[in-house]
């Protein structure tokens, strides 16, 4: 099995972090998936944003989830990148996307999808179902859809909706017997911080068609990553991740 290439929130490292324009980028790349975060808007949307509040990546201030569609969509998700080498005044044009725009694009070319919900730091009442029927209705291939979540409950309750949903946990620290957890927790597979699995390759090694990897930027772990065979690199870069690993 070849390790596939995701697109960290696009190609992050050198467009607009979760923006169509990043989106496109990776696709260009020749990724075989896409990573993207997603939270709820005041009047119940869901959009592609990394952060809770859209101060960092946005010409906004404060909370998603106390602004409407309309007003988060009148925002620049490209301003803030002045400093990137390839930055042009055409970013400023580009808008938080919504998970539907963003699913359109990624089926147009069959790629994979880890939606990310970020559900531990603001409680979203309902958005597992919402995201879920956003996929639905979207025609989506469900065999290429990934939800991930650092709040497990998030993940629960994804598999009380709906049990055929591949879920994964995402995870910044060492795990006895990970196997133990993916069986228990039906878990399709594990997404992990790098610098963890490369500290203990080995503990790692037996269940790595089982893990997605993140966020792997340097060539070295890249290498070691893939002779470990896990099952996803996700990286900034998809452009130097696909040159050299494209499945």
């Amino acid at each position: 099995m070849k390790t596939k290439i995701y697109g960290h929130r696009g190609s992050k490292g050198s467009y607009p972090e979760n923006s169509m324009l990043a989106f496109k980028k990776a696709i260009d790349a020749g990724v075989d998936g896409m990573e993207l975060d997603i939270h709820m808007t005041k009047d119940g949307e869901l959009v592609v944003i990394h952060d809770a509040t859209l101060d960092r990546t946005t010409t906004g201030i404060g909370y998603v989830k106390d602004h409407t569609l309309d007003q988060i969509k009148a925002l620049s998700i490209g301003a803030k990148f002045t400093e990137f080498r390839h930055y042009d005044s055409s970013w400023d044009l580009e808008q938080v996307p919504t998970l539907a725009e963003a699913l359109t694009l990624f089926k147009s070319h069959d790629l994979e999808v880890n939606i990310e919900l970020k559900t531990y730091e603001v409680a979203y009442p309902g958005i597992e179902e919402k995201m879920l029927k956003i996929v639905k209705d979207s025609g989506y291939d469900p065999n290429k859809v990934v939800y991930s979540a650092f709040h497990l409950p998030t993940l629960l309750r994804i598999q009380l909706l709906d049990e055929q949903a591949k879920t994964a946990w995402l995870l910044e620290h060492q795990l006895p017997m990970p196997d133990d957890y993916l069986q228990m927790l039906n878990l399709e597979a594990l997404h992990v911080d790098y610098k963890v699995v490369l500290k203990h390759p080995a503990q790692w090694q037996p269940i790595a068609h089982q893990l997605r990897i993140w966020t792997v930027n340097e060539l070295h772990d890249m290498k070691a990553l893939v002779d470990l065979g896990v099952k996803a690199i996700v990286t900034d870069h998809p452009e130097i991740a696909t040159m050299r690993y494209s499945s």
